[in-house]
């Protein structure tokens, strides 16, 4: 029959087990998370590497269309890409504010698009048209520009920027981006006077955009610290207990130990009980 010294020590014995157990967890967990960022950035020194050795890369061929030749132009050289890396990837706090920053650049560079190509679409015959027209008054004319009309407010260019129900932390960050990036992007369209060209460039603009978007998100994870594992919020950090209270002299010499063999053994011996 167990006496009570000994029950005591069984449940100190337990106790330490459980405190063994959660030092090799903590230590497993930092270890993989290590790994996990040392893996994350020598992939993406190997894919920088690869991209400035390959000159397949540096020197690729034109595109047969010209209006993706004149997309990626515009990637190579201009703020564009820059501009949009930096916006979005300032946007921390929350995922919100990285998801409006987004949308809201999606939308402004679809709307803008879809404007300057309706300029391309009236034809010289409806223009002559247009101008044989009796117009009567001008001011009576909803076709006529009224040049004395009071100047459109910055809050109301940032409303009508505004996507309805999203956060505004991210659009306000997008509404300045979008004013330093517009010129470029509606310079590079105007050059284009194929439709087909036109066309292209719409529809690879927006697809490498979102692509890019994902790909900022990638980084960003990826450059943020890791939190402290070791001392989560909320975790029950263990007193350590004086030495003759243990009585089986577990702390002599333990750190010289390998804790993973510690553990394995006493929940061995703790089965066999």
């Amino acid at each position: 029959m167990i006496n009570r010294q000994e029950f005591m020590q069984e449940l100190q014995l337990r106790k330490h087990i459980r405190e063994a157990i959660k030092v090799v967890h903590h230590r497993r967990a930092a270890q993989e998370t290590v790994t996990l960022r040392e893996e994350q950035e020598l992939r993406t020194v190997i894919r920088q590497l690869i991209k400035e050795a390959d000159p397949a890369v540096a020197t690729a061929a034109p595109h047969s269309n010209t209006g993706i030749n004149a997309l990626e132009d515009l990637f190579k050289n201009t703020n564009l890409l820059t501009v949009l890396r930096t916006g979005y990837k300032s946007l921390t706090s929350k995922k919100e504010q990285r998801e409006s920053y987004k949308n809201h650049i999606l939308t402004a560079v679809d709307s803008s698009i879809e404007v300057q190509d309706s300029l391309f679409d009236s034809s010289e015959s409806e223009l002559q048209e247009a101008v044989d027209i009796e117009v009567g008054a001008p001011e009576d004319n909803p076709a006529f520009i009224d040049v004395e009309k009071k100047d459109v407010t910055p809050e109301e260019e940032v409303e009508d920027f505004t996507i309805s129900g999203q956060d505004k932390t991210g659009r306000n960050r997008a509404y300045t981006d979008y004013k330093d990036i517009e010129k470029n992007l509606i310079t590079a369209f105007d050059d284009l006077d194929d439709p087909e060209d036109r066309q292209m460039f719409k529809e690879y603009l927006l697809t490498n955009l979102k692509l890019y978007f994902e790909r900022f998100e990638e980084e960003l994870q990826t450059d943020l610290p890791e939190p402290d594992i070791e001392t989560p919020v909320g975790a029950d950090i263990a007193e350590e207990p004086p030495a003759e209270d243990l009585g089986l002299g577990l702390q002599e010499g333990i750190a010289n130990l390998n804790m993973e063999e510690i553990v394995e053994w006493l929940l061995s011996n703790d089965t066999k009980n």
